[in-house]
């Protein structure tokens, strides 16, 4: 995991963002706190949420899901990045983690937006899907236990909209995923997920070096 994108030296890092980020300060102010917790290293990157937010608004996305919500640094980028009736169904089991996320949502004025549900994500994504869901988003974020996320994958495609987006973090993994010596279940697992993507029809694929690899799979 890291919380800045892989393979720049600090100066070409720092220079990236400032000349590009444009983080509001609730967004910093989340991302500084998240950098105190003892797993803070499982914050996505701030130039990987600026760029999510530019994917939601290049989609005109209105419904979204998130699996995966940590301290709530996506759902909020997501939430500022959508309209006024916009909305986030959000799946995580930690009522730790997931109490930073719901004070920040309140104090950006967006918790309105967000539909949290605690449960282990699966059983949630098969409740949308059980309840007519399929089709109905125009956006899904993944980042949650990497040992699943082929089968969050797969729910999601099917709640996915054609031409609606699932963006999938941590795919480059530290770059252990290009390490053969590196043979641990996590890795193995990220490993054998982005060579089903490689193959897989049904959708547009592209991983984009941002944060610890984005991978983009527009639905076709």
């Amino acid at each position: 995991m890291s919380t800045r994108t892989l393979g720049l030296d600090t100066n070409l890092y720092e220079y990236l963002l400032s000349v590009s980020l444009r983080e509001p300060e609730i967004l910093a102010q989340l991302r500084q706190e998240t950098a105190q917790h003892p797993m803070g290293r499982m914050q996505i990157a701030p130039e990987q949420g600026q760029f999510m937010a530019l994917l939601v608004k290049l989609l005109g996305a209105k419904k979204t899901l998130e699996v995966g919500v940590f301290t709530g640094y996506s759902s909020l980028v997501v939430a500022l990045a959508l309209p006024p009736e916009g909305k986030i169904v959000a799946c995580d089991h930690s009522e730790e983690f997931t109490a930073i996320a719901r004070r920040y949502w309140q104090q950006a004025g967006v918790a309105d937006k967000i539909e949290l549900h605690m449960a282990p994500a699966l059983e949630t994504l098969d409740r949308l899907l059980a309840a007519g869901e399929a089709a109905t988003f125009d956006f899904a974020f993944i980042d949650a236990d990497k040992s699943n996320y082929d089968h969050y994958y797969e729910r999601s495609l099917q709640l996915v909209r054609p031409g609606g987006l699932i963006a999938i973090d941590n795919v480059l993994w530290s770059g252990r995923v290009a390490d053969p010596q590196v043979q641990d279940n996590r890795t193995t697992k990220i490993r054998a997920f982005n060579e089903k993507l490689l193959q897989d029809q049904r959708v547009t694929l592209s991983l984009v070096p941002i944060g610890d690899g984005l991978t983009l799979a527009l639905k076709n």
